[in-house]
């Protein structure tokens, strides 16, 4: 019987979780609430370039963590609790780093354009991604004592 592989089964979970976390900012902000696009420093149609650009790395990474995630799953190693809490550490990463590197370091945009304060959005921004790394911890923390006393 093949024994289950906790650390590659939460790479596969953060690739996808990172993908669709980049989904989700990309469709609803993006172009949904057509709050910010990726880089908002130049023209509008750079900006679209942009966001196509964002598009197309979230749908690679959308692809090759679902290849990792068969992949596991094929050879009987994917350890399912594992990829789950692999999924909220990706999309938590995501949202963090978008956050405090896109948002305020490098400045490429903002969560919103047009509004007074801009704080309560960049705090709610970075405070779902903490969130989200949190839930990561706990899971992958629980998943691993699990994996190491045996159980799926």
């Amino acid at each position: 019987m093949t024994k289950p592989d906790p650390r590659r089964s939460v790479l596969a979970g953060a690739v996808v979780g990172v993908g669709v976390m980049a989904a989700v900012d990309e469709i609803v902000f993006h172009q949904i609430l057509a709050w910010h696009h990726f880089y908002d420093r130049s023209t509008h149609d750079i900006a679209l370039l942009s966001d196509g650009l964002l598009h197309a790395a979230e749908l690679v990474m959308l692809v090759a963590g679902g290849y990792l995630l068969v992949d596991l799953a094929r050879s009987r190693t994917l350890h399912g609790a594992s990829a789950v809490g692999g999924f909220f550490l990706g999309a938590g990463v995501f949202q963090v780093f978008d956050g405090l590197v896109n948002h305020k370091v490098l400045r490429v945009h903002q969560v919103r354009y047009d509004v007074e304060h801009l704080l309560p959005y960049d705090v709610a921004w970075v405070s779902a991604g903490v969130v989200l790394l949190a839930i990561g911890v706990l899971l992958t923390t629980r998943a691993a004592r699990a994996a190491d006393s045996g159980r799926p």
